[in-house]
Parts: structure tokens; C-alpha cells; sequence
């Protein structure tokens, strides 16, 4: 299964996308919320019904005693997204962008996990690694966290169909590339997801940017509300066009990310420490109360 990081130029509906593609695969899928400047869905979709107990600032602490311990936290603070159910899950983000600094040396042991879980425990994976920041022509170290989008089988740059937002994608497109050509997976890695507002459609936006949209997602006000604010879940929303058209979407990624990694010249790269990841997550997941704070 793929790890497909979600990125933007500025707020284009990256969390709503990351969090629409989670709940609509038909696989077990995780979103892992990575965005340095905060994550939104702990006070959002979940109504801070989930503490700060939880959340990807604890891993910090966990990789630098070793990756067994890593693995072990990673797994002990997934929450889920439908129930107890546990097919969809989420490693939820800062609750202060100031945590972003301890994690420059987490970010490489986090993406091993994340790989893991896309291959070994077989899991469609979705990182929110919100607004992208340049420094000097590379993503900054601090701002955004660039090892997860080197190792991505995808990098996915969300805009919409507005000239302002393919204003402000564009300045973005050599660097990236750039970057993932030197540092990552390679410039085909990347490519666009265009929410359909505005009045440019995807053959439009594929020309305008010079990259290719792998996947189309509609603008659905209502769907889109409940995922951004929660709140009572809206009648027939498993069968709404966001829904719907997620579930194309999630299989367009799958389909494009096998195809990559078919014609990659190395195999994905195995790691032991981590072997027993699998087996933790297939284990019940200790229930939550509604705990705020």
C-alpha cells in the first residue's frame, strides 16, 4: 500500500482531503497529521473529545530511547476515526507549533514506521503535512517535515481550481520537484490533487501548472463542514459526492503509487527493528473515553 503525503501552498482543504481519502478507502487506512504549524482534527471532526494525552508530539520522547519503543508509542496513540471499528485511524497532530522543534530527528524514524505500516501491516497511509515552507529554495527544516515527503511513494501538492490558488502553487512546483529529484523518491513522485471550485477543470489546471492532476476531489460544503468542525454526522454521508468521489480517488493513488514503485530500481527498504509493528496493531485497541483538556 502507498504513503501519499498532502501538502499545500497555502489552506486549500489539505486536512479535509487527507481526512476524506482515510475514511473512504476500503482498506484499513491511516492518517498520520504532521503538519508542524498544528493539527486541527483533535478540536475539529473529533470535538476535543481526545486529549492532549494522545498525539504525535509523544513520539519525540519515544525515538530517542530506540525504535522498539518507537514503534510501541506510534501504536498506543492511534485513535480511531469510525468507532471502535479500528480500520481507520489517525496519529493526531501538535497541539503547539512549538513542539515542531523536537521532532527534526523524529521525522526519518516516523516515516520508517509509516512504510511499515503501508507494507507490512498493509495499510493505505495519508500524512497531512500541511503548508509547505521554502527556505533559500528547500523546504525548511523546521517548518515542514521534509523527510516524510522524501520518502512518500507520493507527494501530493492540493489546489483548487481558483486563479489565486494556482498563483500561489506555482512558485512552489521547481522547488519541490527539485527537492524530491535530489532528496527523495524522484520528481515523479509528485503531482496535484484539485478540489473542483473555481473555474479551471483538471485538464486545465494539468496544463496552467505543468503537472499532472492523479486525482479530483468535489466541493461539498456540507461533508467538508463535518469534517472540518464535526458535530452530529450528517445523514447519508457515507453516500455523499466528497465520499464518493474519495473512494475514486484513494484507488487513482493506489493505482498511480503501484505503478511507481514497479518501475523503481530498488526494492522498498526493509526494516527488522520494526518487524513487530504488524502484530502490535493488529491487537484491540484500548478503549477511549471522552477525555477533554
Amino acid at each position: 500500500m502507498p504513503v501519499t503525503c498532502l501538502v499545500s501552498a497555502k489552506s486549500c482543504g489539505v486536512t479535509t482531503a487527507a481526512l476524506a481519502l482515510t475514511l473512504a478507502c476500503a482498506r484499513p487506512s491511516l492518517l498520520a497529521e504532521c503538519d508542524p504549524a498544528g493539527g486541527t482534527i483533535r478540536a475539529g471532526l473529533l470535538r476535543a473529545q481526545v486529549n492532549a494525552g494522545y498525539g504525535l508530539h509523544h513520539l519525540a520522547a519515544a525515538e530517542r530511547v530506540g525504535p522498539a519503543e518507537l514503534a510501541q508509542a506510534f501504536a498506543s496513540h492511534l485513535v480511531p476515526l469510525d468507532g471502535q471499528a479500528g480500520h481507520r485511524r489517525a496519529l493526531l497532530g501538535l497541539t503547539d507549533p512549538a513542539q515542531a522543534a523536537a521532532l527534526a530527528r523524529t521525522w526519518p524514524a516516523l516515516s520508517d514506521v509509516l512504510h511499515v505500516m503501508a507494507q507490512s501491516a498493509d495499510h493505505d497511509v495519508f500524512v497531512d503535512a500541511g503548508r509547505l515552507t521554502l527556505d533559500a529554495g528547500r523546504l525548511h527544516a523546521a517548518l515542514t517535515p521534509a523527510p516524510l515527503l522524501h520518502r512518500a511513494d507520493l507527494v501530493l501538492l492540493t489546489v483548487q481550481g481558483t486563479e489565486q490558488s494556482l498563483t500561489l502553487a506555482r512558485h512552489l512546483l521547481g522547488p519541490l520537484r527539485a527537492e524530491l529529484e535530489e532528496r527523495g523518491t524522484g520528481a515523479e513522485a509528485f503531482g496535484l490533487l484539485l478540489i473542483e471550485t473555481g473555474p479551471y477543470r483538471a485538464h486545465q489546471v494539468t496544463e496552467a501548472l505543468g503537472s499532472p492532476v492523479l486525482a479530483t476531489l468535489p466541493w461539498d460544503p456540507g461533508p467538508a463542514a463535518y469534517l472540518t468542525a464535526g458535530g452530529h454526522l450528517p445523514r447519508g454521508f457515507a453516500r455523499s459526492r466528497l465520499l464518493r468521489h474519495a473512494r475514486t480517488a484513494a484507488e487513482q493513488v493506489k493505482v498511480f503509487a503501484a505503478r511507481r514503485q514497479m518501475h523503481q530500481r530498488y526494492p522498498p527498504p526493509a526494516h527488522p527493528h520494526l518487524t513487530g509493528l504488524a502484530d502490535i496493531l493488529d491487537r484491540p485497541a484500548p478503549v477511549r473515553g471522552a477525555a477533554r483538556g
